[in-house]
């Protein structure tokens, strides 16, 4: 059994659901101070969180991750219990498997194997682990980040290692992100008897046509990094459940993923001028969950970009697609940052696995990726 397949194996056993780490960190820590590494443990409320570092020169390049995981659902649904990590040909079974403590044993083990050959690389590596991912966000990665912010400690490079794979690993590299803006829409009525509705004011009536103009906006044409911002309405309720009732007020939930052609403002101001056209009473609740951010071609990405080519045979292609990750906390310092990982396909899903000989594959192209950096 390799290295990272059973490290793998130990933090699948532990149920680490959001916020609870489970020991899962400590088993990481160990390894790492093992080779040298001065850990920071960081605690925020309920949220477990620290930073390893070895060396003390710059370039920095930091592993980024994550060890806490999405509630299972019915563990009757699942082939194999889910905390108990089960293999079955070249596939691991396990919640976490794909996301992501498969990628966390390999940047270990990479680490492990990188030092070892290159026990007096120039200079810096870290790990910024977090049990607040899959969660509220608010007491993991973006506070280790201020952390380490108020003491002027920079990272230059830093590699995030969430699924980025779609059909082969590394086959796609995340080198940027879209923006995440939410709105959550009250439009107010009047409520009444559907019989007298001159006596009331429907106002899902009042704010159909403006939800149907907002739905064939256009609102960039994206650029070489990104696709067009989209929208998407994601929860709609309006009503009492009695059909004989008009509804008094209409709640809505929407999402915009934007590029970075435009920004948070520009979308608010327009989705306002829109809706001022029309004769309604509503209000917007507005939360940004996200900027976008890019890391263009350079020496992380030729360094990832090698890693691939080196261990897989083929070339990796980059993109933003995809959802937000913990890097959005990152890049605002001014820090390069890509994303790989394993296959995407059973992430946050029933049946969650893994391939053991990506795992492998994985694990050196971290270790490549550190020596085209700090050698």
């Amino acid at each position: 059994m390799s290295e990272t397949l059973e490290l793998t194996k130990n933090l699948i056993s532990r149920s680490s659901v959001t916020p609870d780490d489970k020991g899962c960190q400590e088993l990481m820590i160990k390894r790492l101070e093992a080779i040298g590494f001065v850990i920071e443990k960081l605690r925020f409320e309920e949220v477990d969180n620290f930073w390893a570092r070895r060396g003390i020169s710059s370039p920095l390049i930091a592993f980024a991750g994550h060890t806490d995981v999405v509630p299972t659902g019915p563990e009757s649904d699942w082939k194999y219990p889910p905390f108990e990590p089960t293999i079955e040909g070249d596939l691991l079974y396990g919640r976490g498997t794909a996301d992501m403590k498969g990628s966390l044993a390999a940047m270990v083990v990479g680490c492990e194997n990188f030092v070892k050959a290159h026990p007096d690389h120039k200079g810096s590596i870290a790990f910024l682990i977090t049990s607040d991912e899959e969660g509220p966000s608010i007491n993991g990665t973006i506070k280790v980040v201020e952390h380490l912010e108020n003491r002027n400690e920079k990272i230059d490079f830093c590699l995030v290692g969430e699924p980025s794979s779609t059909n082969k690993v590394g086959d796609i590299v995340k080198n940027g992100r879209r923006g995440s803006l939410n709105g959550k829409l009250i439009v107010n009525g009047i409520q009444g008897h559907v019989a007298y509705p001159h006596l009331a004011n429907n106002p899902f009536h009042v704010a159909a046509p403006a939800l149907a103009e907002l739905c064939k906006q256009t609102w960039d044409n994206g650029n070489e990094f990104f696709p067009p911002t989209t929208f998407q309405i994601s929860n709609l309720n309006c009503g009492t459940g009695a059909t004989n009732v008009i509804p008094g007020k209409l709640e809505m939930l929407f999402n915009f993923r934007f590029s970075t052609e435009v920004t948070a403002d520009d979308l608010k101001k327009r989705v306002h001028e829109l809706f001022d056209t029309y004769d309604m009473e509503y209000s917007i609740d507005w939360n940004l969950s996200g900027q976008p951010f890019i890391t263009g071609r350079g020496e992380l990405v030729s360094a990832v970009q090698v890693a691939v080519k080196e261990v897989a045979g083929y070339e990796t292609e980059l993109s933003t697609a995809g959802g937000t990750s913990d890097g959005r906390f990152i890049a605002p310092t001014g820090a390069q940052i890509v994303e790989l990982g394993p296959l995407n396909a059973t992430i946050h899903q029933v049946n969650e696995c893994v391939s053991i000989s990506d795992l492998d594959k994985l694990t050196k192209m971290y270790e490549v990726m550190l020596r085209e950096l700090l050698v």
